[in-house]
């Protein structure tokens, strides 16, 4: 060990390290070391890694702890582990910041971080047991380069990221293309190295109208608000147009359950949050390594909005003072982080082995009302579980029926199938959900759904979404007791179209009943899907419908955790859009995102005894669930 082990340490920064590749690009890559007396303490020290594209020496939102006015800098959240005996490593991806090299959005970062870990480990200051940390694209990094197998990582702290399936979710979903990958190009486009060099560049980005640009969809290559820096128009076309399940979706640093077998087998940690767009990669990535591996693996899944983990919010949503991490999963965030590392990096018993495999946030049982603040009261509490699925779940059908009822009984022979035109010229708006990176244009989280000016592209302010002629709504009755939905959901419809491409979506809502501060209710979004027809008998070879014929298509919302009180009601409605969270399906069967027409497709959900759509829930009886003590 080295010196005085039990005294902090102090901090020395070897700024702008370029760490050569195999292809000979250099990466700028910040090392903060421990010192005594302002030089570099002699000896070995495990490491911890953050690999980022969002600048190794700017401020992360990510480093906040409840109370604190502001985020820590990059060198205040080094220290805070230096200082207990680690070297903390900082590196901008590639073309990103300080680092050489093109930009190419995810697709480099697996041989970059093996790379990168190869060279730490050959450092002096190194003891050969490599920890991995950060938010979103930091996350993406970290099993990016765990699917390499290298040598040296020995834990990870994934958050909010991680891509188990790029193409399943957070890039495309159900076959649709999540738009907040454009949105995320045109920010980023703003700090690249191209924009920060050339005053010109950064001029006309700023120019652009995005929100505008939203209304003038198909985008052209060239002819795009990203045309000014076409490396990142490049990708994102790439991204848009490819469709179709094949090879490019199957790299390391984009589909890490096709290299589960090769992560090394380290304890992990893997973080999501209701109103994030990484529920699904999270429990896959959990579910997959927890398999193959001792780890041990955990699963944490708050209530937030994507990386808010010191949030009592989501959207219009209080969910009280239990919902973030500070003092209720760990003191704080780095303290969280510390003792995760200290277990397994400098091998110290301090009982991270005994803490719950799963601990989630279980949404509901507050009063209903509006707070001081102006948020709805709905509430909440952590639990714990020894897996995912919880181990008590029963997967029970809720049938839709052609009255509107949603219940467990079976639609009755003969029913009548339910049809509504959607016109692809007059999407419905996106209010709230899963989603980060919308900004300026849409945002997630938890929200009335109900139109409103706040939203992008809505045409009917204070009418609630369900008035909409081309979005069916299921509900149950007012429920007698409350009510456990726990994990993933499934919506297994059968549908036909007028049209040989169409969209479905499905959206679940707990609907409050009215108050005195809401007479009207509040029809609480829980979580989405979406599903592209084209893919209905394969992701890999897609092929056209035959209008009138009718099919079997399944939409996988992401999980979710919520306590439906009594006299809620559990609500499913099916539409055919959700934009600008996802692109609009013009219905023509053109290549994806190069549609020129739209045609308004009259689609149809059959509800009768022989084809019964139907929404699967995952309830737990509310008596096993575990408190976190």
């Amino acid at each position: 060990m080295p010196d005085l082990p039990n005294q902090p340490y102090e901090v020395v920064v070897e700024a702008d390290v370029l760490v050569r590749l195999r292809d000979g690009i250099r990466l700028a890559t910040d090392v903060h070391r421990p010192a005594r007396d302002g030089r570099p303490t002699a000896g070995r020290f495990p490491v911890i890694l953050e690999r980022t594209p969002y600048g190794k020496s700017e401020t992360s939102r990510s480093e906040i702890d409840l109370g604190a006015g502001q985020p820590a800098t990059r060198a205040e959240a080094a220290a805070a582990f230096v200082r207990h005996g680690y070297v903390v490593v900082y590196q901008d991806c590639r073309g990103r910041h300080g680092s050489e090299g093109a930009f190419v959005k995810y697709l480099s970062d697996a041989e970059d971080g093996a790379d990168t870990l190869a060279w730490i480990l050959a450092q002096p200051w190194c003891d050969g047991r490599i920890g991995t940390m950060g938010l979103s694209y930091a996350a993406h990094t970290q099993m990016a380069l765990a699917s390499m197998g290298p040598r040296g990582l020995a834990a990870m702290v994934v958050d909010s990221g991680g891509f188990s399936n790029a193409y399943m979710s957070a890039v495309r979903n159900g076959g649709a293309f999540e738009m907040r990958q454009a949105t995320w190009a045109y920010n980023q486009a703003r700090e690249s190295p191209a924009a920060k060099a050339d005053p010109a560049v950064r001029a006309a980005l700023e120019a652009e109208d995005i929100k505008a640009w939203f209304t003038a969809f198909p985008w052209k290559p060239g002819h795009s608000p990203l045309r000014h820096v076409p490396e990142y128009e490049a990708y994102l076309f790439e991204q848009w147009t490819h469709g179709r399940f094949d090879d490019y979706w199957k790299k390391p640093g984009i589909y890490a359950e096709g290299y589960h077998d090769r992560v090394p087998d380290i304890p992990a940690v893997h973080m999501s949050s209701w109103y994030d767009c990484y529920v699904r990669t999270a429990t896959e990535n959990f579910l997959g390594l927890r398999t193959r591996k001792k780890g041990p693996i955990r699963l944490i899944l708050g209530p937030w909005l994507h990386g808010d983990r010191t949030s009592t919010h989501s959207g219009d949503v209080d969910f009280g003072r239990e919902a973030p991490i500070d003092g209720n999963i760990a003191a704080n965030w780095t303290e969280f982080r510390r003792r995760w590392f200290d277990r397994w990096l400098k091998r110290l018993e301090n009982g991270v082995d005994e803490e719950p495999a799963v601990r989630l946030f279980l949404m509901g049982g507050g009063s209903g009302r509006r707070l001081e603040s102006g948020r709805l009261d709905h509430g909440g509490r952590w639990i714990a579980a020894s897996d995912w699925p919880l181990p008590e779940t029963r997967f029970e059908p809720y049938h839709l029926h052609g009255d509107g009822r949603l219940a467990p009984a079976k639609p009755a022979k003969g029913t009548a199938p339910l049809a509504y035109d959607y016109d692809p010229a007059k999407p419905c708006p996106t209010i709230g959900g899963g989603i980060s990176s919308g900004q300026p244009v849409f945002v997630g989280g938890a929200f009335d759904q109900r139109e409103d000016p706040r939203f992008f592209g809505i045409q009917n302010p204070g009418l609630p979404l369900a008035a909409r002629p081309d979005v069916l709504v299921f509900e149950t009755a007012p429920l007698a007791q409350d009510v456990a939905v726990v994990g993933p959901i499934t919506v297994k419809l059968w549908i036909s179209s007028t049209c040989i491409d169409t969209d479905f979506t499905a959206k679940l809502i707990d609907v409050h009943p009215p108050t005195a501060d809401d007479p009207r209710g509040f029809a609480m979004n829980l979580t989405d899907g979406i599903f592209r027809c084209r893919y209905r008998e394969s992701w890999e070879s897609p092929s056209m419908m035959t209008p009138g014929e009718v099919y079997r298509i399944a939409i996988q919302p992401f999980a979710t955790g919520n306590l439906f009180k009594a006299g809620h009601r559990i609500r499913l409605d099916i539409s055919s859009s959700n934009f600008p969270r996802f692109d609009v399906n013009p219905n023509t069967g053109e290549p994806e995102g190069m549609a020129r027409l739209k045609r308004i497709a009259t689609n149809t959900v059959h509800v009768d005894r022989d084809r019964p759509s139907h929404v699967v829930l995952p309830i737990v009886p509310v008596a096993t669930l575990k408190p976190l003590s």
